[in-house]
Parts: structure tokens; C-alpha cells; sequence
């Protein structure tokens, strides 16, 4: 994404943010008659990307090195994020809130504490969806997880019209139903079962489906943007999420993992921390400017290169005739979500 310059005497650079009050009237538009906007389609490409990335290198951390602990991996990725943001924000490349000014903001508090509580929810979600995601990467191989992980659209779809009564169209029940159907058929032939695997992956749908939906709401409702949401989130789970590798004793583990100082494995580690800071900007990015349901489309659509390279790298499911139907079936029916959503129906 193109950096934005700001309009101060003093041009600084100011990287994309979402800003929910611009571009209504429709000139920021991909096309004439499309319900995504320019920006928006930005948007979920670099989540697309980043999130193939990511999903490589947690699951190389995770299972080539066998690294113990997810929960510290998260702990890593958050304290990182909350580095790159402070960094950033001191330096005035970024603002936190839609419409701060920059230039002549001296303040060391980027947020109000009334901000900050309001976050508190979403901070709560996005902890548990970070918790899931990463202790589901290591029980099932990457092509079994991508193909269950579709699903998630179905309970995004529920957690939107429980919180928000959203309803979808014909033709978007229809493109869900092709995915989830899809996703059933590739599974049938994995002959790696795993109960417990197969259940913290639908766990982790869930969580994924509440976070979500929290952050389409938090994030119209509190004035921040992208990075201030983040912030939020890092200052707000840091600590908590310290305490509990504490007391887990996910720490110690980590001090006498025997491949802690490794080249590799530090290349991998600090990979994993620089992805998971783009992609939960772009995570925030696509969900306020897009929907829900979208990102979690867009989780789907970016599967087919993970689903590629997890086997080439990991190896794992083989694709036999039922798992290539089952697959083109949820393939197609992202795209035909897409094409809905681009067409504007």
C-alpha cells in the first residue's frame, strides 16, 4: 500500500489508516456499482498476503523447531507490535485517532483512559482469538487446518446476526453454503483424525467469528483507527497475557528450549513477530472499511497459496480425488462472494 502524505507545512508521511468518515460519496469506489472501495480491496490483498506468510512461520516455530509455547510466541508478536507502534506514533508517522493532528500534538498519553476502557471487549476477544489460532496451528497439518478454518464464515455470519441482526442475501447464503460444503468433502478423507485438534480449530472459528464482529463494532464506535485499536489491544493483553505464560511456566520452557538462540529459529521467530504486526493492521484494516464476513472470506481466498505451500514445505493431507472436489468447491464459493461483493448484491 502507497504511502499517504499529510497536508501539514511539514509533509510528513502518514501511513493508510481506516477512517469509516471519508469517501461516502462514492469516488473512492473500485468501480461504478461496486460495494468494495478502492482502499478496501488494498485492504484485503495485504491481509491475504500477510496471513499466508504468517501461517509458515508460526507453523515452522511451532512444529519443524517443535518451540513449546505458543502463548509465547503471542507474547513476543504483541510486545513487538506495541514497540513498532510506539516508535511510530512518537515519531509522527502514524496518529491513533481518525483526524488527529500530528504536527502540533505533544501529548505523552496516545489514548484517554475513557478510550481505552472502551476497548476493553475487544481487547478480551482478540487475547482468546490469538490463544486459539496459534495452539490450533500445531495439531492439525496445514492443509486439514486451512480446510476447517473455512467454516469460520458460517459463525461470523451467526455472531453478526446475533449482535447486529445483519442479514445476508440469497446469493451470499449461497456462496457460504458451496464453501462450507466444500470444506466437508475435503475433510472426509483425512486419515489423520485428531478430536482434540479437529476441536480447538472449531474453537478457534468461533473465537475468530466474536473477534470480529467486536471489531466492526469497537472500531465505529470509539474514534480510533487501525493503529489506535491496536495499541489498545497490545498495552491492555500485554500484561495479562505475561502473567498467564507465568504462571503456566511457558516462560522457563522457553529459556531451556534447546534451539532458543539457533539462526533459524530466531529468523523464524523474528519473521513471525514483523507478520503478525501487518496483519493485524490489516486484520483491523479490512474488517472496518470492508464487513466481517468479508475478512473472513478473505481468510478463505488467500488458502489455496497456504494450502500450496503447507504441503510442499510440511507435507500432510493428500490430495486425492475427493479432496481436490472438495476444495474447488470452496474455492468457488469464495470467489463467487467476491464477485458478489465487488457487484454490489
Amino acid at each position: 500500500m502507497s504511502l499517504k502524505v499529510s497536508n501539514s507545512s511539514e509533509n510528513k508521511p502518514m501511513l493508510p489508516v481506516s477512517d469509516p468518515g471519508r469517501n461516502h460519496d462514492g469516488t473512492d469506489k473500485l468501480f461504478k456499482g461496486s460495494a468494495m472501495t478502492k482502499r478496501g480491496a488494498y485492504a484485503a490483498v495485504s491481509y491475504m498476503s500477510c496471513a499466508v506468510l504468517l501461517v509458515m512461520f508460526n507453523k515452522a516455530a511451532l512444529s519443524s523447531y517443535n518451540f513449546p509455547s505458543a502463548n509465547v510466541i503471542t507474547l513476543l508478536q504483541m510486545v513487538c507490535s506495541c514497540c513498532f507502534l510506539y516508535v511510530l506514533r512518537r515519531s509522527r508517522i502514524i496518529s491513533f485517532s481518525a483526524g488527529e493532528s500530528l504536527i502540533s500534538d505533544n501529548s505523552t498519553k496516545f489514548v484517554s483512559w475513557n478510550t481505552l476502557k472502551h476497548t476493553l471487549p475487544l481487547s478480551g476477544a482478540y487475547l482468546l482469538y490469538m490463544l486459539v489460532t496459534m495452539e490450533s496451528v500445531r495439531g492439525v497439518n496445514v492443509p486439514m487446518y486451512t480446510t476447517l478454518r473455512r467454516t469460520t464464515v458460517v459463525f461470523t455470519m451467526i455472531v453478526e446476526f446475533l449482535l447486529v441482526q445483519q442479514r445476508y442475501s440469497p446469493s451470499v447464503i449461497f456462496s457460504v453454503g458451496l464453501i462450507v460444503i466444500g470444506a466437508l468433502i475435503a475433510g472426509v478423507r483425512d486419515f489423520s483424525f485428531d478430536a482434540y485438534g479437529y476441536s480447538i480449530v472449531f474453537l478457534a472459528n468461533f473465537t475468530t467469528a466474536i473477534y470480529l464482529a467486536t471489531i466492526s463494532r469497537i472500531g465505529k464506535t470509539s474514534g480510533l483507527n487501525s493503529f489506535g485499536l491496536m495499541w489498545c489491544n497490545g498495552i491492555i493483553c500485554g500484561p495479562v497475557l505475561l502473567i498467564w505464560t507465568l504462571i503456566r511456566g511457558d516462560l522457563k520452557m522457553t529459556i531451556n528450549f534447546p534451539y532458543l538462540f539457533s539462526p533459524g529459529f530466531m529468523v523464524v521467530l523474528l519473521f513471525s513477530c514483523i507478520l503478525a504486526f501487518f496483519l493485524n493492521y490489516c486484520i483491523f484494516l479490512n474488517t472496518t472499511l470492508n464487513s466481517a464476513v468479508t475478512q473472513t472470506i478473505c481468510g478463505n481466498l488467500k488458502d489455496l497459496f497456504t494450502i500450496g505451500l503447507g504441503w510442499v514445505i510440511f507435507g500432510g493431507l493428500p490430495f486425492d480425488f475427493w479432496n481436490i472436489i472438495g476444495q474447488l468447491l470452496g474455492f468457488g464459493g469464495s470467489g463467487l462472494y467476491a464477485y458478489y461483493k465487488l457487484m454490489g448484491k
